[in-house]
């Protein structure tokens, strides 16, 4: 007798087509983990502690920026800023304070330590243990983070240093420029910024991104290498307009703004944010503090952009909360060709 050949209905091969589908979606979706995994270094209790999902800590972010952000709202249009300095800039400007820091600051603040106790949390103001509210994280994740990391991505609290800045751009703030105010939340691992949010309060606008996993902003399909817009700080320029022209030329086109985030928004697709300024690279050429740029370097990561010192380097985010190293940032641009061009202007 012959043997019998095994003979599939049409059903049967659609049911096996799927079943193979569904085995290669999750061996890539697997991948995609690995990758981000390999990528922060992170081996599963390698260095101890609690196994933290990331996406967890983004939907936990995305919360704490926009509590604090309904914190600095209120505070401005009450008009009751209680403005104070914590002292002087190395630029010697004054280094503002308010009431609305402070209490933004305690809302943010609160909500990512009470939900991650063993992750590390360096916030720009300092926060007494009296002074944390019994505020936590309710266990949901945003449907648009869902939709775009659809798996588990762990890393160990231990490796995991969170930066607070809860009222970027202070001194626009008291001026009531609040345009430029921003509210941000940025992950490291292992001292490589991986998630950032930044949340603009006063029109309840919310980019994050996390590397190899997601984002809710986009580049902008155009860039402007040849004849670049520079965005520089306005309240802490110090010389790097002069910098800036010698670089680029005279005829260039330099944006004074307030505030890391909003210059870093200037450089992507705010899509309906009619207040936004564009422009195509964001000059820094003084000293700053890394809670003020962490979450752009992460969401200029994540869409493929450059947040650099001006010798190129990364700037790591652990240790010290400064940056000594001045900061370029670009996206659709040769990164590396605007370090080598503002490098001979900068030495001589």
């Amino acid at each position: 007798m012959a043997p019998m050949g095994i003979r599939l209905s049409p059903l049967g091969i659609g049911v096996f087509c799927l079943l193979g589908l569904g085995v290669l979606y999750h061996v890539y979706s697997g991948l995609l983990t690995w990758r981000l995994s390999s990528l922060l270094g992170d081996r599963a209790g390698a260095d101890g502690g609690v196994m933290v999902d990331l996406r967890d800590l983004l939907a936990v972010a995305v919360q704490a920026a926009e509590l604090g952000g309904v914190e600095v709202k209120a505070v401005r249009e009450s008009n009751k800023l209680n403005e104070n300095s914590k002292g002087k800039t190395r630029e010697g400007a004054d280094e503002k304070m308010t009431r609305g820091d402070l209490l933004s600051n305690r809302k943010m603040a609160s909500l990512i330590k009470n939900s991650f106790p063993g992750v590390q949390v360096n916030t720009e103001e300092h926060l007494e243990d009296d002074d944390k509210e019994p505020i936590s994280w309710d266990h949901k994740i945003p449907d648009d983070i869902k939709d775009k990391i659809q798996n588990p991505i762990l890393a160990s609290s231990e490796s995991i240093t969170v930066w607070i800045d809860p009222l970027d751009a202070t001194h626009e703030y008291t001026e009531n420029l609040v345009d430029f105010v921003t509210t941000m939340v940025c992950v490291a691992v292992h001292g490589k910024p991986v998630i950032g949010v930044i949340h603009k309060p006063f029109t309840h606008y919310t980019a994050w991104a996390m590397v190899d996993g997601g984002a809710n902003i986009k580049r902008r399909e155009i860039y402007n290498e040849k004849n670049p817009t520079i965005i520089v700080s306005r309240s802490h320029s110090g010389k790097v307009k002069d910098v800036t022209l010698k670089t680029f030329g005279n005829q260039t086109k330099i944006v004074s703004a307030g505030g890391s985030g909003y210059k870093v928004l200037s450089l992507l697709d705010v899509t309906g944010n009619e207040k936004q300024e564009t422009a195509d690279v964001y000059i820094h050429i003084t000293y700053i503090k890394k809670w003020d740029i962490c979450a752009g370097n992460a969401i200029l990561n994540a869409l493929g952009g450059h947040m650099t010192t001006l010798k190129g380097e990364e700037i790591i985010y652990t240790g010290s909360d400064g940056n000594e190293g001045g900061l370029l940032s670009s996206i659709g641009m040769d990164h590396d060709a605007l370090v080598e061009k503002l490098a001979s202007k900068i030495t001589n």
